[in-house]
């Protein structure tokens, strides 16, 4: 007769199971990392300018659509100059930023000159680049694989890390976000204020890659606030201290990370956020604001100043009314189930980020796939996403290329806007679709083994 033996064999059977999966997930996360970085090489190598600037990257950057934000900044930010960033920088009275300040936060600008280290030329800055950010990629892969099974292949496989893997320094920032959500949901062997304060960490570590991470932690504050789903239903109270020690983490995170760049070289720390609040939305934002309001305004100086004002003021409050909205539906959501769903109020805030902010460029679109892995939004939905983000990214540049050669542009600019107005829809859809979703999880293929002391006999028939 059998005894622990058993359940000690279907335990392995899950295991190998659940591990295979994760490493078939990081082979293709391998392979798309690939082609997403012969996409872009296409735009670099030899013969090279003075200052190391691939002679191919101005005239085939748009019309192949191999551009990244990567190997164009190769010049204009002292990154040729391997100049550390920041310390000696600053922001001229026009916008430009001189003397190795960037436009990103430090932990980005930190990436970027490694990247650069031994470069001599753009194409080997993107090549080190990529080597540097492809870990980021491949460990998001496996946390999503460990979290929601197959649905991980959408991100190992998808689109999305093909064409934005190598376009801009963001596989750092999702992978911090989604490592957030891999602690709180899987180290269960420490208490929820212990992740919580540690998923604080890892979100204030993301919010010094790029920003967006930020405005997650208030959604897990609310999560530890409320304990959690492991919370006894008949227990009151709310844990307050536990709630507070996670937001002094990621407020003491973010402090620790900037301060030594901002006593370094305050100006040229400072830089980076004069830039994106003097950024403008024009034609390269990919915005709503460009394609639907711009329209309504003249072609004179006055009329453009008056868009970009009223863009300065609507923007940021849609976008905080989308937050209010999300938190507000969650704690709704929480006193019916006894659970706020903090990953699914994060998405949704992310959602209303990327519907009303004056910039939603297209790599953005992988700061949104992992959520589209970890919660069970419909995949048509899903689906839907990817036809308008691909027709965006690609067709953007195609539009670039056309209106700098003089080619007729109607059919592209077209493209454009559907992918504009398609994602703009979606994210509406998947804004209330968040917010009602479960975590996808891993669905267990045998049924769920029963558990028995040492030694004693598994009941039989």
């Amino acid at each position: 007769m059998s005894t622990g033996l058993a359940t000690r064999d279907l335990l392995a059977r899950r295991v190998t199971r659940r591990v295979a999966l994760a490493a078939a997930v990081l082979v293709l996360c391998g392979l798309t990392l690939a082609l997403g970085y012969a996409n872009k090489a296409r735009c670099a190598g030899a013969p090279f300018d003075a200052e190391g600037r691939s002679s191919i990257f101005d005239t085939t950057k748009d019309s192949n659509v191999c551009y990244s934000d990567i190997q164009f900044l190769w010049l204009g930010r002292d990154i040729n100059e391997h100049v550390f960033p920041y310390v000696h920088g600053g922001i001229t009275d026009d916008g430009t930023l001189v003397g190795g300040a960037v436009e990103y936060p430090v932990l980005s600008g930190t990436l970027m000159w490694l990247g650069a280290l031994g470069a001599d030329n753009d194409a080997e800055f993107l090549q080190h680049s990529a080597l540097l950010l492809a870990p980021f990629a491949l460990l998001t892969a496996w946390m999503l694989a460990r979290l929601a099974g197959r649905a991980a292949l959408l991100w190992a496989a998808g689109p999305p890390l093909v064409l934005y893997a190598f376009h801009n320094w963001e596989l750092p920032v999702v992978c911090m976000a989604v490592a957030a959500v891999y602690v709180v949901a899987t180290l269960t062997r420490y208490s929820l204020r212990t992740r919580g304060i540690l998923a604080a960490v890892l979100l204030g570590l993301g919010f010094c890659f790029k920003l967006y991470p930020g405005i997650f932690v208030l959604p897990l504050l609310a999560y530890v606030l409320t304990g959690g789903v492991e919370r006894d239903p008949d227990e009151r109270g709310l844990d307050v201290r536990g709630a507070l020690l996670a937001a002094g983490a990621a407020i003491g995170t973010v402090i620790a990370v900037n301060l030594p760049f901002a006593l370094a070289g305050y100006e040229g720390w400072r830089a980076s956020i004069t830039f994106q609040q003097l950024r403008q939305a024009d034609i390269t934002t990919n915005s709503i604001w460009y394609w639907g309001l711009r329209p309504l305004f003249g072609s004179d100086t006055e009329s453009e100043s008056s868009f970009q004002q009223i863009v300065s003021v609507a923007s940021p409050t849609l976008v905080l009314a989308a937050f209010a909205l999300a938190m507000w539906l969650g704690w709704k959501r929480y006193t019916a189930t006894g659970v706020f769903p903090w990953v699914g109020v994060s998405a949704a805030m992310l959602c209303g980020f990327l519907l009303f902010h004056k910039v939603h460029s297209p790599q953005y679109t992988l700061w949104l796939v992992p959520f589209l892995v970890l919660l069970e939004v419909p995949w048509a939905v899903i689906g839907a996403y990817l036809v308008a983000d691909a027709a965006l990214g690609i067709g953007v540049f195609r539009y670039f290329y056309a209106l700098g050669t003089g080619r007729p542009f109607e059919l592209t600019e077209k493209v454009v806007q559907f992918g504009v107005w398609g994602r703009a829809i979606l994210l509406v859809a998947l804004f209330v679709l968040f917010m009602r979703a479960a975590p996808r999880g891993f669905r267990p293929v045998l049924p769920p083994i029963p558990r028995f002391a040492p030694g004693e006999l598994i009941p039989v028939g």
